[in-house]
C-alpha cells in the first residue's frame, strides 16, 4: 500500500495520517549489526536435501545343501496375502494458495504459513506439490522485509525440490525499494513537481535496517519478478488498477516490458512504472466490474486476485492511526467484490489487521 510521492488514487478517497507520516527513526541514529535480526517494533507499530546387492553371490553357486525330495514332508502352505501397492507419487498440480501483502511482518507470515500446513515448525516447506503465489509488497512498514524476501527465496527452492512451487509477483514496494537503492536522491519528474525515490521510500515506510541488509541478489530477484500471471482461471496481480494495460496486450508482453524497463535503469521510466503500480481502487464502486472485465478479457481468467489495497480501505472503513474511534470490521478472510469478479487479499497487517494466506478457489 503506497500513498504520497505525487501519486493519488484512481478514485477519490480520504487520506489518513498513516499514509503520509514519516517514520520517527528517520531522525534517529539506529546502529544495526549485520547478521542480527532487527529490533521488534513497539506494540501496534506499523514487521537434506542404494541399497547395493551383496557382493560375492553368483546365481549358479551352491550355497545351500542339496535336499532330496524323498527326504521331505509335503505340507500345504496358505499363500501370503499380496502386499499393499507402494504409494504412487501425486499426479497433476497440487492445491493453489495465495498470500497477500506481507510488508516486513515475518513472524506473522511464518505463523500463517504454518497454520495452513505449508511449512513445518522449523520453517521448512512441507506442502509437497502445493503451488504458492505471493502477490507482492514484501518490505516497508514492518520490521523485517529482507527476512521475508529471504524466506520466500528459500521456500521457492524447497517447493521446487518437492514437486510444487513458490512464486511471487512484483509489487509497487519492490519497485520503490529498487528505485531507492539505484537512484537515491536523483530528481525524477513525478507529474506533480520534482520527487525522489529516496523521499518516497521513507514517506511510505522504508526501513533503514532493510536498506542496510539489502544485497545484490535481493535486487536481482526483485527485478525479475513477473507483474501478473494467470493460474487456474485466476488472474493474479498486485495492484487493483487497469494500468497493466499500458504495458502490453498479453501476460508475456506485460512481464517482458516491466523487466526491460528495469533493465534500462532510467530513473524517470522506473518512476513512471512505480507510479502506475501505485494506483488503486479501479475495481471498487460504480464501473469496477467493467474495469475487472477489461483485464480478464485481455489477459484471460475468470476472476482477478489482488493485494495492494487493504480490505478496510476497500470497505470504506478508515480509522485513525492510534486506534481512537476506530470502528473497522475485523478482517478474517479475503474480500470478494465487483460482481464477484475480484478477490482482495491485503488483510491490512500494517493496520493491526490480518496477513491472509488463502487456498483458491474460494467456496462462495
Amino acid at each position: 500500500m503506497t500513498q504520497g510521492a505525487g501519486q493519488g488514487p484512481e478514485t477519490e478517497r480520504t487520506a489518513t495520517l498513516r499514509d503520509f507520516r514519516v517514520p520517527a527513526y528517520v531522525h534517529e541514529a539506529r546502529p544495526y549489526a549485520p547478521g542480527t535480526p532487527p529490533a521488534a517494533p513497539a506494540p501496534h507499530a506499523e514487521e537434506p536435501y542404494d541399497d547395493a546387492y551383496p557382493e560375492g553371490y553368483t546365481p549358479t553357486q551352491r550355497d545351500l545343501p542339496v535336499i532330496n525330495r524323498g527326504d521331505t514332508v509335503q505340507v500345504t502352505v496358505e499363500p501370503l496375502p499380496a502386499p499393499d501397492p507402494a504409494p504412487q507419487p501425486a499426479t497433476g498440480p497440487g492445491p493453489l494458495y495465495v498470500v497477500g501483502d506481507v510488508h516486513g511482518y515475518l513472524d506473522e507470515l511464518t505463523a500463517a504459513l504454518q497454520e495452513k500446513g505449508l511449512i513445518d515448525a522449523s520453517g521448512q516447506w512441507c506442502a509437497g506439490t502445493t503451488r504458492l503465489w505471493f502477490l507482492g509488497d514484501f518490505t516497508d512498514r514492518g520490521p523485517d522485509g529482507i527476512g521475508v524476501i529471504d524466506l520466500v527465496m528459500r521456500l521457492s527452492a524447497e517447493a521446487a525440490a518437492a514437486g510444487g512451487y513458490c512464486k511471487a509477483l512484483m509489487g509497487n514496494h519492490e519497485l520503490l525499494l529498487i528505485g531507492a537503492k539505484r537512484f537515491g536522491d536523483t530528481p525524477v519528474n513525478s507529474g506533480a513537481g520534482t520527487a525522489t525515490f529516496q523521499a518516497a521510500w521513507l514517506l511510505n515506510g522504508g526501513q533503514k535496517t532493510d536498506m542496510d541488509r539489502l544485497q545484490d541478489h535481493h535486487l536481482q530477484w526483485m527485478a525479475r519478478l513477473d507483474a501478473l500471471e494467470e493460474v487456474d482461471g485466476h488472474l493474479l496481480v498486485h495492484s487493483d488498477t487497469t494500468a497493466y494495460l499500458d504495458y502490453g496486450r498479453s501476460i508475456e508482453e506485460v512481464n517482458d516490458t516491466v523487466r526491460e524497463t528495469l533493465t534500462r535503469n532510467d530513473a524517470d521510466e522506473v518512476w513512471d512504472l512505480f507510479r502506475k503500480f501505485t494506483k488503486r481502487f479501479s475495481f471498487r464502486d460504480e464501473g469496477g466490474a467493467d474495469a475487472v472485465r477489461s483485464l480478464l478479457d485481455t489477459y484471460g481468467g475468470t476472476r482477478i486476485v489482488h493485494g495492494h489495497s487493504p480490505i478496510p480501505y476497500l470497505l470504506g472503513e478508515v480509522g485513525s492511526e492510534d486506534g481512537e474511534d476506530d470502528t473497522r470490521t475485523a478482517v478474517d478472510g479475503p474480500h470478494v467484490y465487483a460482481d464477484g469478479l475480484a478477490i482482495a487479499m491485503d488483510g491490512g497487517v500494517t493496520m493491526a489487521g490480518k496477513l491472509l494466506v488463502q487456498q483458491l478457489p474460494l467456496d462462495d
